[in-house]
């Protein structure tokens, strides 16, 4: 089994490359280290695994079968997609069509890596896939936003009318080893200010909501999704819902920090709740998390110690 991993460098990406590894694939790892590091890779010593430097907006062959492809290139932090609205939506646009034209060639079957955020402020909670959502095209969040409600249009396109096997995975906020330091997601934001004893910055009054899913149980759905044969999009997420206050709460005293929590005006178009309904993914799948978030946080910690230390 040969397979391609888009962003393989990143966060995500990584972990699943590990996995796929286990399973006996060979892998061809792209990423033009945007938002990846090469050292999420370091470890990996096999003579299954290749990397090669490319932005995936430009087309690229290969000579060799492909049976897989897991598109996950993408910037996912606000941060990331504030900063690169532009190569946001092109990987989106451009990259799932090359993705999909690459399938084509070689029969592959591919996942495209969605997002929670195609269902925008949801209207709707916990939200189910059969939601449309409600996004605001033209906000600073939009670039994202459309940028993956676009992915699965083109994704669903080629599947309907080429006969393109594909798969569409929404990812719920995920964390866990290997999240950027200066992600700007709220995992890292709370963690890191707690390890050095800053304020812990919490935007509106905390009461949003959001639902946590550790990494390994994220990138175990991944898997099952792709060697399903089930071609609508499914959530994968964790569907124990807390508020952003409640959470930052836990960190602390995961932490015992003496931090103090501190308040900020929330930023445009933030989701006031976050949660998926996993019916399918548990239907489909047999697939739910199993990670408690006292153990995922435990182990998340400890990686961001170490890395403050370095």
């Amino acid at each position: 089994m040969k397979s391609i991993v888009t962003g393989g460098a990143g966060f995500l990406g990584s972990h699943l490359c590990d996995l796929l590894l286990e399973k006996g694939h060979e892998i061809i790892c792209i990423d033009n280290l945007v938002t990846g590091n090469a050292k999420n890779i370091d470890h990996i010593n096999s003579e299954r695994f290749t990397y090669l430097k490319h932005d995936i907006t430009k087309p690229i062959y290969f000579g060799d079968k492909i049976d897989y492809i897991f598109h996950l290139a993408s910037p996912a932090s606000p941060v990331d997609y504030l900063e690169l609205p532009i190569q946001t939506l092109k990987v989106g646009a451009l990259g799932t069509y090359n993705m999909l034209g690459l399938a084509k060639e070689h029969g592959a079957r591919l996942l495209i890596a969605s997002t929670s955020e195609v269902y925008g402020d949801p209207l709707v909670n916990p939200q189910p896939e059969s939601y449309w959502g409600n996004v605001n095209p033209i906000g600073p969040r939009g670039v994202y936003d459309e940028a993956k409600r676009y992915a699965e249009a083109i994704t669903m396109a080629y599947h309907r009318y080429h006969g393109i096997d594909t798969r569409i995975v929404r990812i719920f906020n995920t964390y866990g080893p290997r999240m950027r330091v200066h992600d700007g997601r709220v995992v890292p934001n709370f963690i890191n200010q707690a390890l050095k004893g800053e304020d812990i910055t919490v935007y509106g009054d905390g009461s949003q909501t959001r639902s946590f899913c550790y990494v390994s149980d994220l990138v175990d759905g991944i898997y099952r999704l792709m060697m399903s044969d089930f071609t609508e999009p499914v959530n994968i997420g964790n569907p124990a819902e807390m508020s952003v206050l409640k959470f930052a709460e836990e960190v602390l005293e995961i932490i015992e920090s003496d931090s103090k929590i501190v308040f900020e005006d929330l930023p445009v178009d933030d989701p006031k709740v976050r949660r998926p309904d996993i019916s399918r993914a548990r239907d489909v799948l047999g697939w739910e998390p199993k990670v408690s978030l006292k153990e995922g946080l435990e182990g998340t910690v400890a990686y961001f110690k170490e890395k403050l230390i370095k």
